[in-house]
């Protein structure tokens, strides 16, 4: 859901098909909280400013403010207002078996001591070899020659023949969009994206201003004919788009669908901006956009999903030189540069090849926990890639997504509704992260609860007398 951010101005957008109002404001707050958009210890509005700014009673958002707070979501401080608790605690939901938040996409633990000493190892390594330049130094804002030139290394399987001029270290994917989409559009432009797109990609439009405009997608992603037709009727500034593993679907566009977007695009000189977060889990991805059009396309890809979150590493590669240097003076001017320690981590697990062991790691799990899923789900009824660890599941009538996610949530399980992805009309969806899950048994205990779910009627499932 799209939100204004910035320290008490926070409004989520609730609607009636939401259910109760009050759970739909603190669920918000939980997606929020969770995706990043809002960080520990930011204030969030009064109670009375957000029943007028939705237009509610401010008794709704007093309830909606004390669930937060009972989830461990937030705190109050005396005199000062509510602001987003510093260090989230679990809260024993009623007839849980446990909170399993299905709703973060993350890659899934693999069970390799080896592998994670070697992590280590190679993070200890950095004192001997960065010394205190890595730690009292500031780097250029693209970052050093070395992570660049790892960079490259990293990427050469999807895009060959890089120079490490070409690379620029971002502070992560979201800090990549950011300076990417503040150099390619001004506040009241239009960009358009997938129907169903990346939730942090919203957040971050609505930060900035800029107008999403959906284009049309089918099971092979975004549709050629809805792409051109947008072009002709908004003229956006740039085509944001996942092609590999899309998010939420998990629809990996094939050769000729990039081939025809790209020629669109061309035609209609409209930039592309391709999030290739997943494109190195796939043993065998199509093409990269930026390959199919290298003056075109500002290619991103982080490391979020393949190697850790923690890093906060991204690597961008901006269409030609004159996009480089402005792209080194927005993550100057909004960043500084990307973290020099997590920089540094990222290439020496790159050059002592811990990256490409962990990516075999991630893939062995991901395919075993896809095993899982399409054990216990009934056949056909959800999207998957066995190459991702995230699952797309419509819902069946006479469920609601709204009704569906909150019986979840009473039986300890998170998952996340259309809502937080479609720029229009929301599907009866959910998405569900396989990776969450602290083991595959852990994993397999939530897929039958969420099979048992879909099984029953919404009116033999409550509980309420």
């Amino acid at each position: 859901m799209a939100r204004n951010e910035e320290a008490g101005t926070w409004t989520p957008v609730v609607r009636k098909s939401d259910g109760p109002v009050y759970l739909a404001i603190a669920d918000a707050l939980s997606s929020d909280i969770l995706s990043g958009v809002l960080p520990e210890g930011t204030r969030l509005p009064t109670q009375r400013s957000l029943a007028e700014a939705l237009s509610i009673d401010f008794t709704t958002v007093t309830r909606a403010y004390a669930e937060a707070r009972r989830r461990g979501l937030v705190e109050g401080r005396v005199g000062q207002g509510t602001y987003v608790r510093a260090k989230p605690v679990a809260v024993e939901q009623p007839g849980a078996t446990g909170v399993i938040d299905m709703s973060m996409n993350l890659p899934p633990r693999f069970d390799d001591a080896g592998l994670v000493a070697r992590m280590w190892s190679g993070i200890a390594s950095l004192e001997s070899s960065g010394g205190l330049d890595l730690l009292l130094r500031y780097q250029e804002p693209g970052g050093a020659v070395a992570d660049r030139s790892a960079g490259a290394m990293w990427l050469a399987p999807r895009l060959s023949a890089l120079s490490p001029e070409q690379v620029m270290i971002c502070p992560g994917v979201q800090g990549a969009l950011l300076a990417v989409v503040g150099l390619l559009a001004a506040p009241g432009d239009t960009i358009c994206a997938e129907s169903l797109t990346y939730p942090g990609f919203r957040s971050l439009a609505a930060h900035l201003r800029i107008r999403l405009v959906p284009v049309g997608m089918d099971e092979h992603g975004v549709i050629p004919e809805a792409f051109d037709s947008v072009c002709r009727t908004d003229k956006p500034k740039a085509l944001y788009c996942t092609p590999t593993l899309h998010n939420p679907t998990t629809a990996t566009m094939p050769l000729k669908r990039r081939e025809a977007i790209v020629t669109i695009a061309r035609k209609h000189h409209v930039p592309i901006i391709e999030d290739d977060a997943y494109g190195m889990l796939p043993r065998e991805a199509p093409t990269p956009l930026a390959a199919l059009a290298p003056e075109l396309v500002y290619y991103i890809a982080g490391v979020a999903k393949c190697m850790s979150p923690a890093l906060r590493v991204a690597y961008v590669v901006p269409p030609d030189v004159r996009s480089t240097t402005r792209l080194a003076g927005a993550i100057r001017s909004l960043t500084s540069m990307a973290s020099p320690l997590t920089a540094a981590v990222a290439t020496r697990w790159i050059q002592n090849g811990t990256a490409d062991a962990i990516v075999a790691a991630i893939r062995d799990e991901t395919a075993a926990r896809q095993e899982i899923a399409s054990a216990l789900l009934p056949p056909g009824a959800f999207l998957a890639s066995p190459e991702g660890f995230h699952l797309w599941l419509p819902i069946p009538a006479p469920w609601t997504r709204a009704e569906f996610t909150t019986r979840l949530r009473l039986l300890g399980i998170g998952v996340v509704g259309s809502d937080a992805f479609a720029l229009g009309p929301a599907p009866e969806a959910v998405r569900l992260g396989l990776g969450a899950p602290a083991s595959r048994e852990e994993l397999r205990r939530s897929l039958q609860i969420v099979a048992d779910l879909v099984d029953e009627q919404p009116a033999l499932s409550s509980m309420v007398v």
